[in-house]
């Protein structure tokens, strides 16, 4: 069996292998060479493969037009990939204008206005093709050139793209083969996820074509909730320009080609298969090739007029400009804007890797205003940008990007980001004041969960953005988190698009959790855990306005995630569950159920409380504990490190958990933090179509690589604070817009340089394992000395720790057992039942006690409430209705009202045949003992292991409205337990057929 830390040096040593890998220098050698030119090392076909649900295509930094292909798997109702290209299939139905980096939904989003060439004589409806048997190209990866502003391929017709654009214009340059026929289909209708509406309109006097599409729909084939989505919110025009004369001209409107018409008009809806197959409307030009195969084509976009699209073409493409001057200024661009971080060192797979990741995460947001100002809001009306705001953006995965991408953007481009604050902003005030957690360009569009503009933006203001309305979008956040909204109490959507933004907020309010069922929402305890670090975004940022009743109001809610924890889910200690309205648990429970949470599962979620993570190691008994279990969460039994595919452990390829790997730093337990990122940054990120571990989420995964990278991550999303770790490059150089730097120099970093042995701050030696927001608003120099063996006495001290500043709880632990109910010798325990094992005679159906559909009958036992029985008192749960009265042992702690007892008495009984079992029972100082547990089934007609009768019932109910007469018992078993010391708890394996119906602890 290999340890960890063996497997993680295997690993490391086996990434060095056929790799070029820079010596390690001394500490006195001069550092290696800046990186002068880091498009180089961009690769944008990483992420085109394995999920990662990139696109190759030409963009610019934050670009409105991004000019990439849609690949089909022959079906014109879908798509290859998510988001429009799959590296893994290469044949294309055209080059689409528009496109959203990572996006998770399959079909994507965007993908407006597929242009393709074709070779060959247009003698049908392309829409008629709808398994794109025709009207589509192979090519071969051997043939195509993805680079940033830039992309070409040849396909196997023998047709040439090559593609390059400004910020909201394009320019492309098409090569046929020499007489042949020629052709540029116009698919205006055959977005990703459809269109409600299309036209196009061809002048062969101005050699011009323009049109539109009237689309939106994200999401909209999503199983939970995406009909919803089916919705239109914005239309995409555009204008193209030749440079030649069109030889002849058509469209098509559903089957139906029309030979030399130049106008258009046609939908194909947003459903998908036969349902839309058919459906559609396009034209076509085409080209005299007999001695001019070439054709060269400018287009400009906007999301406000036809008018605007063409100002846009006119400022951005000049008159000479062909794609090798555009593609140079595209390259002059991006070499601009990768310089924001700056490094030197590091193996070229580490160069391209970091720098295609900076590169992702500067493909969104996306700006969505035209040259002049104008942009289409959330109200479908055209407005202009609010004063001082350069450009409106859209295109917010919040619930994604808020973990780590967000967080980078302001970093690395604060008036950006400013800009980005003010277009949510003016998205949600033309939204009825609700901030939508999904924008698409300007819809919303509800997908996923929680409230993640409000750690957005309170990241941003801590980060040090100050260009937006500050005091508008703080006020507007707080309504929606106090006020509740109609769209609250509403279940279109849901799960995955549910509506209400805070949903069935007066209840959440009232409870102090999102209730499983009754919440309108994806999942209650997941919904808790994102509004409990919403409300501490608010509260904290309340505090730095000095809106001090604010903040009041809003931090005890930080400490909400408390209301879903539940210690007594599960052997290993307590984890997040969901939670109905009348606070009983949510039964059956497992740790990898996504019941109860949204993309993920109770595993993953129950460390998703950055804000308070000393109150999570309290919950779960302390740092220690805490680390051990995070150990397990991170490795295999066999030791080697969890990489997808095991809802009990990390999972890499989404979000909920990305920041766990920096949790250790928090414990206590810093180096590792950085074996855990060092491993999961090579073993998971690569290069390659393959290289990035799951979608890209509009550049969050590859946000979380550069900060990896860096050797720093966010303590929280709305606070400023990094926490450390190893930095992978020598020496970078961190330019924070027009404002400081940050130098990060390492200068022993290497592949096998994993572990902090020291770092110094502006010349200070420091012992925290965190950087303050001072340092990170201020800028200053970071050296960190690195080496390949941990040191394990930095960092390690309790005032050396992150700080959280959420105030402690006063009861570590949450929701454990009330005081136990004292009855002479006897106090009775509380028990979290799971199982409703009890029927009436009129409402037969209401239990199943053994999984077949039997129950006690609810008339044969003893009354709710404190009564004795064989002589001890128990409290007897309640037995109408459909609530739980039987616990059933299914490997979880169950905790007692800590103290000195002599014996267990149980009120018990077995299903499906007899059961034993092993009880543990756990004492305050840490201590155990062992008492067996057999247990007759309760059919038996007498005890077969000494068990003691203590209520028989002549009958059983069925849910299928019978009694069969048979009689059925639970019977009395103590089990001994050590008086001499402080019993807390018990346990045992797994036997869910053994039921405990009450339980009182001997004096």
């Amino acid at each position: 069996m290999l340890s960890a830390r063996s497997y993680l040096a295997i690993a490391f040593a086996g990434l060095a292998v056929g790799a070029t890998v820079s010596p390690v220098p001394a500490a006195a050698d001069p550092l290696p060479a800046k990186v002068s030119n880091p498009v180089r090392y961009v690769d944008p076909l990483i992420g085109s493969a394995n999920g990662g649900n990139t696109y190759p295509g030409a963009v610019r930094p934050f670009g409105m037009i991004s000019w990439s292909p849609t690949n089909t798997a022959g079906d014109q109702t879908n798509a290859a990939g998510a988001n429009g290209y799959a590296h893994g299939t290469p044949r294309t139905r055209g080059f689409a204008l528009t496109h959203v980096n990572g996006a998770g939904c399959h079909p994507g989003a965007a993908g407006d206005i597929p242009i393709m060439p074709y070779v060959g004589e247009v003698t049908s409806s392309p829409t008629a093709d709808t398994k794109d048997a025709v009207y589509a190209g192979t090519f071969s990866h051997a043939n195509e050139t993805a680079k940033p502003g830039r992309y070409t391929v040849t396909l196997d017709s023998g047709a040439r793209a090559d593609l390059s654009v400004t910020t909201r214009a394009g320019i492309g340059e098409f090569s046929f083969p020499q007489g042949a026929p020629a052709n540029l289909l116009f698919r205006v209708s055959n977005s990703l996820n459809g269109s409600e509406d299309a036209e196009i309109t061809i002048d062969p006097d101005t050699r011009t074509v323009t049109g539109s599409v009237l689309t939106g729909a994200f999401c909209g084939r999503r199983a939970n909730g995406g009909v919803n989505n089916r919705k239109s919110y914005y239309r995409l025009h555009f204008v193209a320009s030749f440079d030649r004369a069109f030889s002849a001209t058509g469209t098509w409107v559903d089957g139906e080609l029309r030979r030399g018409a130049t106008t258009a008009r046609g939908g194909e809806g947003y459903a998908t298969g036969a349902d839309r197959a058919g459906r559609g409307s396009g034209g076509y030009v085409s080209f005299d090739t007999a001695s001019d195969a070439d054709v060269r084509v400018k287009i400009g976009i906007s999301y406000t007029s036809l008018d605007a699209a063409k100002r846009n073409l006119a400022r951005e493409i000049k008159p000479n400009d062909d794609v090798a001057s555009v593609a140079a200024d595209a390259t002059r661009d991006w070499n601009k804007q990768l310089r924001s971080i700056e490094v030197a060192g590091g193996t070229p797979d580490q160069l391209t890797t970091f720098y295609t990741a900076m590169y992702h995460s500067y493909l969104e947001p996306n700006i969505a205003s035209d040259v002049d100002g104008t942009y289409l809001g959330s109200d479908q009306r055209v407005h202009l940008l609010a004063p001082d705001q350069r450009a409106q953006y859209g295109n917010f995965s919040g619930w994604d990007q808020y973990r780590a991408h967000t967080q980078l953007l302001a970093l690395l481009e604060p008036r950006v980001a400013g800009d980005f604050a003010q277009s949510l902003y003016n998205l949600a005030q033309q939204n009825g004041d609700v901030w939508d957690r999904w924008v698409h360009v300007n819809g919303p569009t509800h997908v996923m969960t929680g409230d993640p503009s409000a750690p957005t933006l309170a990241g941003f203001y801590a980060l040090g953005v100050r260009n937006f309305d500050v005091r508008g979008a703080f006020d507007s956040l707080v309504r929606q988190a106090t006020v509740p909204d109609p769209a609250g109490l509403s279940d279109k959507g849901c799960p995955g698009q549910c509506e209400g933004q805070r949903p069935n907020l007066a209840e959440y309010l009232r409870l102090g959790y999102a209730p499983q069922g009754t919440c309108h929402c994806w999942g209650g305890a997941a919904e808790t855990l994102e509004d409990s670090a919403a409300d501490f975004a608010l509260a904290d940022w309340a505090e730095r306005l000095g809106r001090t009743a604010d903040h009041d109001a809003l931090m005890p809610r930080a400490s909400w995630w408390r209301n879903t924890f539940n210690p007594s889910a599960a052997g290993e200690g307590g984890y997040q569950q969901a939670r109905k309205a009348d606070g009983t648990w949510l039964w059956p429970f497992s740790t990898t159920s996504e019941t109860g949470f949204a993309q993920g599962t109770s595993a993953t979620y129950t460390w998703m409380v950055q804000h308070d993570v000393s109150g999570l190691a309290a919950a779960m008994g302390g740092r220690q504990r805490a680390a051990e279990r995070l150990d397990a969460f991170f490795h295999r039994p066999n030791g080697s490190w969890a990489t997808g595919g095991d809802g009990f452990r990390y999972d890499p390829t989404n979000e909920p958990g990305i920041h766990a790997p920096w949790l250790y730093n928090a414990l206590g337990q810093p180096w590792k933090t950085q074996e855990t990122v060092r491993a999961m940054a090579s073993l998971v990120y690569k290069t390659g179509p393959g290289g990035l571990p799951g979608n890209d989420d509009l550049g969050t995964m590859s946000a979380w690589y550069v900060f990896a990278a860096l050797g720093m991550y966010p303590q929280t999303p709305s606070r400023a604070e990094m926490l450390l770790s190893s930095p992978m490059f020598p020496k970078a150089w961190i330019k924070r817009g027009d404002g400081p730097t940050i130098t990060v120099t390492a200068p022993k970093a290497s592949p096998e340089a994993v572990y902090v042995q020291g770092v110094r701050v502006d010349g200070r030696s420091s012992t925290r394992s965190w950087l303050p927001e001072s340092f990170v608003n201020g800028g200053g120099d970071l050296v960190v000395e690195v080496g390949p063996a941990p040191n394990k006495e930095w960092a390690t001290d309790a005032g050396d720790l992150p700080v959280d500043h959420v105030p402690a709880a006063d009861t570590p632990v949450p929701n454990l057992p009330g005081p136990c109910v004292a009855s002479g010798s006897y106090c009775a325990q509380e028990l979290q039942y799971d199982v409703d094992g009890v029927a009436t005679a009129d409402a037969k159906a209401q239990g199943n006690l053994d999984g077949k559909g039997w129950s006690f009958p609810a008339e044969q036992l003893p009354a709710p409430g404190v009564r004795t029985v064989v002589g001890r008192d128990y409290v007897i749960p309640q037995t109408a209705g459909t609530a739980g009265n039987f616990m059933s042992l299914r490997g979880q702690r169950t905790y007692l009202t800590p103290g000195r007892y002599a014996a267990l008495d149980l009120l018990v009984t077995a299903v499906n045949g007899d059961q034993q079992t092993d009880v543990i029972i756990t004492y305050t100082d840490g201590t155990t003992s062992t008492a067996p547990l057999k247990v007759t089934d309760w059919a038996s007609p007498s005890p077969r292991f000494g068990e003691e009768t203590a209520i028989t019932a002549g009958t059983r109910y069925n849910v299928n409205g019978t009694a069969d007469g048979r009689a059925v018992r639970i019977w009395h078993v103590a089990l001994p337990v050590d008086p001499a010391r402080e019993a807390a708890s018990f346990t045992s394996a797994a036997t869910a057929n053994l039921k405990v119906f009450a339980l009182s602890t001997r004096g």
